[in-house]
C-alpha cells in the first residue's frame, strides 16, 4: 500500500473553558510580579523596563477605561500604533475587557488607512504618537493622549467566554488585491504552545529579542505572548535601531533568543563579522523562507543555529524546525506535536503518496487555525475542501515528516509545462559569489507567452551571458531563467517579505522602454 503525506500523532489537549487570551498570556507573569516582562533597547540609552506587575496593572486599567466607554461587547476597535508599549497594552487590554482589536502597521498611509475603515466599520479608531491622526470619521476615536490615559483608569472586568469565540482580526492581502480582515478566536493562544517546543524551545528564563516592530503579528505573538505567557522577558529594540546595531544589543543584554525576519539576518551579517553573543542559545526566523547559505553562514560567526518556520496570518505556524537538535538543510522543518498535516493533489485534495508534490493541508479543526475572513463568507469557503484549510504553499513530505517548501502555488512558475520552484532557481542564483539577493518570477513576454526571469543585486556588474552559463551548471535547462534583470533593490513589503507581483510590474515597464527585444 503507498504510504501517504499524511502527519497526524493525536490531537493537542484542549483549551480550558472559560477563557480569555489575554488573561491567559498574563496569568504567569502573577507568579513572578517584580520580574523584568518588558525591556525596550536603545544602543547608547538604558533600556525602558515594564514589570509584570505594571505590565498586568496597566492592561486591566485600559479594559476598565474601554469598558467605561460604554462600547458594546465584542466591539471593533482599530489600532493605529507605532511602535511604543502602548501598542500591546491596548491590544491586551481591549480582548482583556470583551472587545475586538485589529492591529495594523503604523506605515500605512492615510488613504489606505480609511479602505481599511471602510471596509471593517469599527466602532472606535485609535490613534497613537506618530501616527496620522484621521478626521471625518463615521465612528469615534482615541487621540494619543486618551490612548495613554486609559492606563490610568481603575481596573476593569475580565471577559471570559467560550474560548472559540473571536478575539482579534489581522489584515492580510488577498488575491484579488482586497485586504482580507482575518479572524481569530481565544483559542489561538493556546495552540500557540504547539510552537513552544515545537519551534521557539523557549522556558521562563529565556530573554527572547525580537527585531520587529510592535504592530506586526510576528512580533506581538513570538516577541511578546509567548514569553509573557511562558514569564520569560521580552526584548524589543525602540525606535530608530538599525540591523547593524542589533547584534550589539543582543550582547549587551544578555539575550537568550533572538527572532527575525531572514532579511534581517542578512543584513546583519553584511559586515562580515559579530560580535561575541556568549548567551544566545539559538535564534528564530519567519516571515519568509530562509536560504540554507544564510543559515549556514549565521551558524559558523555564532555557533548557534537558526529554527525556522513556516506559517502564514490565517493559522501561524504550523510547520518548523526546532531545538535542540540541528536544523535538517533544505527543509523548512516537521508539523508542530498536536497538528494533523497533509501535502494534497490539487484537484481533488486527497493527501498524495510521500515524496510527491503538493498544497499543504491544515485539519480544519486546528485550534490555532482562523475562524474566517470578516464579511466575505465566499472567500472563506474557497480555502476550505472537505476536512483540509487549503493553504496554497506548495511542499513535499518524507517518511519522516520532513517538508521542503517548494513555493507558493501562485508563485510557482511554468515552464514548457514542467511546475518550478522560484525557490529553487533562488537558491541556486544566491550561491553565486557576486549576486547580494535574487528572486525568480515568471513575466508575460508577449500575449500568452511566460518565461523565467531572475531580478538580482549584485556587487558588480555581471553579464546575461555569465549568468546563463552559471545557470546551466546548477539547474536543469528547464529551470533556468530566459531573462537577467538587474536592480538596486528588492521590492519587499512593511514585512521585508518580497513582492513579486512589483517585480513583474517593473518588468513590463522595462519591456515598454525595449521594444523588440523578444526573449522567448
Amino acid at each position: 500500500m503507498t504510504a501517504l503525506s499524511l502527519y497526524d500523532q493525536g490531537p493537542f489537549a484542549p483549551c480550558p473553558e472559560p477563557f480569555n487570551l489575554a488573561a491567559y498570556v498574563l496569568s504567569a507573569g502573577r507568579a513572578v510580579p517584580d520580574k523584568t516582562a518588558l525591556e525596550i533597547l536603545a544602543p547608547r540609552c538604558s533600556p525602558e523596563r515594564w514589570s509584570y506587575r505594571r505590565l498586568d496593572q496597566a492592561v486591566h486599567a485600559t479594559a476598565g477605561g474601554l469598558q467605561a466607554m460604554g462600547l458594546a461587547k465584542g466591539a471593533v476597535i482599530l489600532m493605529r500604533l507605532g511602535n511604543s508599549v502602548d501598542f500591546p497594552i491596548l491590544y491586551l487590554g481591549a480582548i482583556l475587557g470583551g472587545f475586538v482589536p485589529v492591529p495594523t502597521s503604523s506605515q500605512l498611509t492615510a488613504g489606505e488607512t480609511r479602505a481599511l475603515i471602510d471596509d471593517l466599520s469599527p466602532d472606535l479608531v485609535a490613534f497613537g504618537q506618530g501616527c496620522e491622526v484621521l478626521d471625518n470619521l463615521t465612528c469615534p476615536r482615541l487621540l494619543p493622549d486618551q490612548v495613554a490615559a486609559l492606563q490610568q483608569h481603575p481596573p476593569g472586568r475580565t471577559d471570559l467566554g467560550d474560548p472559540g469565540r473571536v478575539a482579534y482580526m489581522i489584515y492580510t492581502s488577498g488575491t484579488s488585491g482586497r485586504p482580507r480582515a482575518v479572524m481569530h478566536a481565544h483559542r489561538a493562544i493556546w495552540a500557540r504552545r504547539m510552537m513552544w517546543q515545537g519551534w521557539l524551545g523557549i522556558n521562563a528564563d529565556d530573554r527572547l529579542l525580537h527585531a520587529g516592530a510592535f504592530n506586526w503579528t510576528y512580533t506581538l505573538g513570538v516577541g511578546l505572548m509567548d514569553p509573557w505567557a511562558n514569564g520569560a522577558t521580552a526584548l524589543i529594540p525602540g525606535d530608530g535601531v538599525s540591523s547593524a546595531e542589533l547584534a550589539g544589543l543582543l550582547a549587551k543584554h544578555r539575550a537568550t533568543l533572538f527572532a527575525a525576519a531572514p532579511g534581517i539576518y542578512r543584513q546583519m551579517l553584511k559586515p562580515g563579522d559579530l560580535p561575541h553573543m556568549p548567551n544566545l542559545r539559538h535564534a528564530i526566523a519567519a516571515g519568509e523562507k530562509l536560504p540554507p547559505s544564510l543559515a549556514e553562514s549565521w551558524r559558523r560567526l555564532t555557533g548557534t543555529h537558526i529554527y525556522e518556520s513556516l506559517g502564514m496570518s490565517e493559522c501561524s505556524t504550523f510547520i518548523s524546525t526546532a531545538p535542540p537538535g540541528p536544523p535538517r538543510p533544505g527543509t523548512t522543518g516537521k508539523p508542530q506535536p498536536g497538528r494533523r498535516i497533509a501535502v494534497l493533489n490539487t484537484d481533488d485534495h486527497c493527501p498524495v503518496p510521500l515524496g510527491q508534490a503538493g498544497v499543504l493541508g491544515i485539519a480544519n479543526h486546528d485550534p490555532g487555525l482562523m475562524l474566517g475572513y470578516r464579511g466575505q463568507p465566499e472567500e472563506t469557503a474557497r480555502k476550505f475542501a472537505g476536512e483540509w484549510f487549503v493553504t496554497g504553499d506548495m511542499v513535499t513530505m518524507d517518511a519522516e515528516g520532513w517538508i521542503t517548501y517548494l513555493g507558493r502555488d501562485d508563485d510557482m512558475m511554468n515552464a514548457g509545462g514542467y511546475r518550478v520552484s522560484p525557490i529553487e532557481v533562488e537558491t541556486a542564483l544566491n550561491r553565486h559569489p557576486a549576486i547580494i539577493e535574487a528572486a525568480a518570477v515568471s513575466v508575460e513576454v508577449k500575449p500568452g507567452v511566460e518565461v523565467i526571469a531572475a531580478f538580482y543585486v549584485a556587487d558588480k556588474a555581471l553579464s546575461d551571458g555569465i549568468l546563463a552559463a552559471y545557470c546551466a551548471e546548477n539547474l536543469a535547462r528547464y529551470k533556468c531563467p530566459r531573462l537577467f534583470v538587474p536592480l538596486a533593490s528588492l521590492p519587499k513589503g512593511a514585512n521585508n517579505k518580497l513582492r513579486r507581483g512589483e517585480l513583474r510590474r517593473q518588468y513590463q515597464q522595462i519591456q515598454q522602454k525595449e521594444v523588440g527585444h523578444d526573449p522567448a
